[in-house]
């Protein structure tokens, strides 16, 4: 089976299941047995942290974890993007580790210039271009962490992209990011997309753009809106252009990340109607995808451009999003931060 075929298929099992765990289905109900044991595990290694039965590791500066309790992507790198330039403007010298998604790594990496995604992670290497903070990346983010503060003194807080479950790194403030889906069926995996259980403590829930539905009743819960910008152009960076250009062109969307149909939305709502392609959360873009496909323009996320300069292609541009959070959650994560002292 070739590696393209194998990526597909686990893209449809990933498409089915995120459908399947929406609603309370047969197939839910025929696999919540199995979520009782997923909860057992996980609040067993969670307990096993709380009552010091494994050590948490707690580091020189505050660290800040912005993740999810469920499966999929939510928005959470824009959201660390906006947090870093939240900071900055508050005085302080954020870092980030991340675990490197999709890379090989043993030993924790600092993101550079010439770093490449199969080396570091897309989404690492996108938070280092957009922002130019140090970021260092490593599945051991205890150990991302040492090398991060150790290479940059002056950093005064680590922002750790996902990881909200690697409870080895001791961390002062927890952010939960939900997009449309909220918490699905309500169920734990793999009856339901949840990792954790919604009743899970943390210090703030950001919701992706909330006006689409009503604001659940959870506690310290705060809007986060991703607004997309002008789309630049791959093979000329500095060229830019609105969205709303491509209107009346024929235009293919494509995403390799976990929730494709919210930039699918995001497009549609700027007033395009384009084909869409879905693609497997992480697509290595080894190889163009689109030689076949007749469109006088192809838009992309920031992720997947990162991976796209081995080949080029004059249709491709990439659609970067901001997120803009509400001010409250600001006040409250510079609050916590300057409430924290060194460990």
């Amino acid at each position: 089976m070739s590696m393209l075929l194998h990526r597909v298929i686990i893209a449809h099992i990933r498409y089915m299941f995120s459908r399947e765990w929406q609603r309370r289905g047969v197939l839910a109900y025929m696999l919540w047995p199995f979520s009782k044991l997923f909860y057992g595990v996980s609040a067993l290694r969670r307990l096993m942290y709380t009552h010091s039965w494994r050590k948490s590791h707690h580091i020189s500066v505050p660290i800040l974890v912005v993740g999810n309790v469920t499966v999929g992507g939510t928005g959470k790198t824009p959201t660390v993007i906006a947090l870093i330039d939240a900071l900055r403007n508050a005085a302080f010298t954020p870092g980030v580790v991340s675990r490197g998604y999709g890379a090989r790594i043993v030993q924790p990496i600092e993101v550079s210039p010439t770093s490449t995604p199969a080396l570091t992670g897309d989404e690492s290497l996108l938070i280092f271009r957009r922002t130019g903070v140090p970021v260092w990346v490593c599945p051991d983010r205890v150990a991302a962490a040492r090398a991060l503060v150790q290479a940059h003194r002056e950093v005064d807080v680590i922002i750790s992209d996902d990881g909200l479950q690697h409870y080895q790194l001791a961390r002062d403030i927890e952010l939960v990011v939900f997009d449309y889906r909220l918490a699905g069926n309500g169920f734990l995996l793999p009856a339901g997309p949840l990792r954790e259980p919604l009743s899970r403590t943390r210090d703030a829930t950001l919701i992706n753009n909330s006006h689409q539905l009503s604001l659940p009743p959870w506690p310290s819960t705060f809007t986060l809106t991703l607004q997309p910008t002008d789309a630049w152009h791959l093979d000329n960076p500095n060229l830019r252009r609105p969205l709303a250009q491509f209107a009346g062109k024929r235009v293919l969307a494509a995403a390799g990340i976990g929730a494709p149909e919210r930039f699918f939305k995001t497009l549609r709502s700027s007033g395009l109607a384009p084909e869409t392609r879905a693609l497997p959360d992480h697509y290595a873009f080894n190889e163009n995808p689109f030689i076949t496909d007749i469109a006088d323009a192809i838009l992309i996320t920031e992720k997947d451009a990162v991976k796209c300069k081995y080949w080029r292609d004059p249709r491709l541009w990439a659609v970067p999003v901001n997120a803009i959070l509400d001010p409250r959650l600001i006040t409250l994560v510079v609050e916590k931060l300057r409430g924290c002292s060194p460990a």
